[in-house]
């Protein structure tokens, strides 16, 4: 039995059954097939500078293309960062590693799987993909939502079963990592590059965990895992509820790690300063700057739009500011522009131009802020990363509780997108952060409402971050970054 074939028949010494087995080298065969093999292809791998995060965040992609480098692989200070695009949150995720990375004196390289249309994995990654996201946008459908979507996401992810299949199926994903030097260490944002890099024979390996639902689909087995949240901990360590109602064996102690919150240097270092100017802006009533920002699945227009209908006579009479960030979405923004009477009226629109809008987030931390600020861009790096720079301006941030919930800003949850992602909110919620997930329109009004008129409610989530940073809380992804070269020795 070869050692990839036991990271689908025994999962942390739990012993698959024949039946899974079976089932998880078909799905592997399934995708060979339709997308055929490419073991024995040999791609060279070149670095060169990113091009929108490669300045700010000291990002090298790696790409499988001819051609010379633009640098040698550094072995000794660089460090990979493989991650998907899946949404934005994997992205934002793999952001944060980089940017704590070159923080610490690291070179980070970019690996995206899911950025190679010529090799089989990416076809892997991409089908799967369209999937999920057909399903993140039927989730609007409440009876597809509730006898689906929040079943899958909650208990089908969960399954060990469900990691026996994602082990085979990251085989095909392995020949990515062919021509990398072994010993630089890898930080997965996502699992599969995590699982494709421990079978490409990569020997330090971190698999930075983004949920804190524990869920199979996280493992990496051979990887070191790192979770956010002290309260995911346990249910990790012992596989809970992975194997129905049977005891699993635990992960061992070595293969679990918290480390707290992944969130980028320049956040986190500024935490202070961008919590003092929320507050100056309050006592000062400056109009109240609401960051609105959209998934990579695109999937909350329409409470996008009920929020801004509510607050365009707030915006008009200075009361609130907007920034609306639609990512690479410029259809939603189109859309809501078009069925919003008076929207266009009070909008400008920062599309495209980078440079512009990243001037605009920066003069907006100190100027002052009116009406609506529409942000879209078609480049996934700069479409993902404006919201970064707005956080710090905004006062509030709207956003679904996914991988935003963990970022030290006031945050307005909306309603999730999957059951796994309501734990993301009830832990902000804990920390003092952000709020309930509030799950329908008028509930969601009624919150905007309170940070518009009660004083408290933005002022003990700015203390309760300023406390939260004193112990460490956001530090997570530097001392991510710090295991991976820990695993050197």
């Amino acid at each position: 039995m070869g050692e990839m074939e036991d990271k689908s028949r025994v999962i942390f010494g739990n012993v698959m059954s024949d039946k899974v087995v079976k089932k998880a080298a078909k799905s592997k065969a399934k995708y060979a097939k339709k997308y055929p093999d490419d073991p024995d292809v040999s791609y060279n791998a070149r670095i060169r500078k990113n091009p929108v995060i490669g300045d700010s965040l000291g990002v090298m992609d790696i790409r499988l293309e001819e051609g010379e480098s633009e640098a040698p692989f550094d072995e000794e200070k660089g460090i990979i960062v493989g991650n998907i695009r899946m949404g934005f949150g994997h992205y934002r995720i793999s952001m944060a590693m980089a940017s704590c990375a070159k923080a610490l004196g690291y070179t980070p390289y970019w690996l995206d799987l899911n950025s190679f249309p010529k090799t089989t994995c990416t076809k892997v990654i991409s089908a799967q993909n369209d999937l999920y996201s057909l399903g993140s946008r039927m989730s609007k459908n409440p009876i597809f939502n509730k006898l689906v979507w929040e079943p899958v996401n909650y208990e089908g992810f969960r399954a060990l079963s469900y990691n026996a299949s994602d082990q085979k199926n990251a085989e095909l994903m392995a020949p990515v990592y062919q021509n990398i030097p072994k010993d630089i260490p890898v930080i997965g944002t996502h699992v599969w590059p995590a699982q494709a890099a421990v079978h490409a024979g990569m020997k330090y390996v971190v698999n930075a965990i983004p949920d804190n639902w524990p869920m199979a689909l996280h493992f990496a087995e051979g990887a070191v895992h790192t979770i956010q949240c002290h309260n995911a901990y346990q249910g990790y360590r012992i596989l809970n509820g992975m194997m129905k109602k049977s005891v699993c064996k635990p992960m061992p102690n070595d293969s679990l790690i918290y480390t707290g919150h992944y969130i980028d240097d320049e956040i986190v270092k500024n935490i202070e300063k961008d919590c003092a100017r929320r507050m100056s802006r309050k006592e000062k009533n400056a109009p109240m700057r609401f960051l609105l920002t959209i998934g990579g699945a695109g999937a909350q227009k329409e409470i996008f739009a009920a929020i801004i209908k509510y607050m365009l006579p707030l915006i008009r009479s200075n009361k609130a500011a907007l920034y609306v960030n639609v990512g690479d979405y410029k259809n939603v923004w189109d859309e809501l522009v078009s069925e919003i009477d008076g929207m266009k009226e009070v909008s400008t629109e920062h599309f495209e131009d980078f440079a512009e809008a990243s001037k605009f987030a920066d003069d907006a931390l100190d100027g002052d802020v009116t009406g609506i600020h529409g942000f879209y861009h078609s480049d996934i790096f700069e479409a993902v990363y404006i919201t970064n720079l707005l956080m710090r301006s905004a006062d509030v941030l709207v956003t679904k509780p996914s991988e935003l919930a963990f970022y030290p800003v006031p945050k307005l949850f909306i309603r999730r997108v999957g059951k796994h992602e309501m734990w993301g909110a009830i832990h902000s919620a804990e920390v003092g952060d952000g709020t309930l997930e509030c799950r329908d329109i008028p509930h969601i009004l009624q919150m905007v409402d309170m940070f518009l008129k009660d004083n408290r409610l933005l002022s003990d989530m700015c203390e309760a971050i300023k406390v939260n940073n004193s112990i460490g809380l956001y530090d997570g992804a530097y001392k991510v970054v710090k295991t991976a070269f820990g695993l050197r020795g």
